[in-house]
């Protein structure tokens, strides 16, 4: 039976040069759109229009970031994972690349999974040795406010990070029907998030950040790395204490698209 039903099959990808746009491809459900803002820098926005993801979706989405050029990529809204209907799970890939001197901020809004959801996103970013880069990856399980307590869902959500070819960094946050069911392994948590920062300096950055998050997460460097993780007990304290997060390692607003709640 499922595979009589329409799947959604989308790419999206964006180049910036130091003088703006380069190039823009786009079909299916994924779209990127590049916004006015007040914001000196470009801001890249990418939407699946397709409202959500499913079993045996697939979204591909892709942004370059040139030499000298600095960037912030974000998602028009959150990413909603629907139930699956057989075992392929929907795949979300995004490929990221940042140039010599050049700073990509990718700040993609959260995934919120809902019952019976199977979802692999996959982030692969590539840094020239000089590049400096700002990453979130947020993850929501069920919306509280309705009463939605998760169960069953399943989730592989795998980044990686490569300068000048070599792997820097990667991590894999795997959650099953048994993780959700354990109260050891969330403590209760049901949003949680991770922010990457990497590059020359981010040490620096790891005084603020923790003065910053205080009770709500913690934070550690070390060889051109900056790792904070945060857990909340429902998206809206998580949101909050990760603008803050951002805002501190950024040094200027989160992207106009994060500034409503969900």
């Amino acid at each position: 039976m499922s595979d009589l039903m329409q799947r959604v099959h989308g790419g999206a990808s964006v180049r910036m040069t130091r003088a703006g746009l380069a190039d823009l491809r786009q079909r299916g459900s994924a779209k990127a759109m590049l916004p006015r803002t007040d914001d000196p820098d470009p801001e890249v926005v990418f939407l699946n229009t397709a409202g959500g993801v499913t079993g045996g979706d697939r979204l591909d989405y892709a942004l370059s970031v040139g030499a000298q050029a600095r960037v912030t990529g974000a998602t028009q809204t959150a990413e909603r994972a629907y139930r699956a209907v057989g075992d392929d799970p929907g795949i979300v890939t995004t490929r990221l690349s940042v140039g010599t001197g050049a700073r990509l901020d990718w700040l993609p809004q959260e995934v919120i999974l809902f019952e019976g959801a199977h979802l692999r996103r996959v982030t692969e970013v590539e840094l020239a040795g000089d590049a400096m880069f700002l990453g979130v990856e947020s993850v929501v399980l069920g919306r509280a406010a309705h009463g939605e307590i998760l169960r069953d869902a399943r989730l592989d959500d795998i980044r990686t990070i490569r300068r000048d070819g070599r792997l820097v960094h990667q991590e894999h946050l795997a959650l099953s029907a048994d993780a959700l069911a354990d109260d050891a392994a969330l403590g209760g948590a049901r949003a949680m998030a991770t922010l990457t920062l990497v590059g020359q300096g981010v040490g620096d950055a790891l005084g603020p950040l923790r003065d910053t998050l205080g009770a709500d997460g913690h934070a550690s460097a070390m060889d051109g790395r900056l790792i904070a993780r945060l857990m909340a007990a429902d998206a809206a304290p998580l949101r909050r204490a990760l603008i803050r997060a951002i805002v501190t390692l950024r040094g200027r607003p989160v992207p106009r698209v994060w500034q409503s709640d969900i």
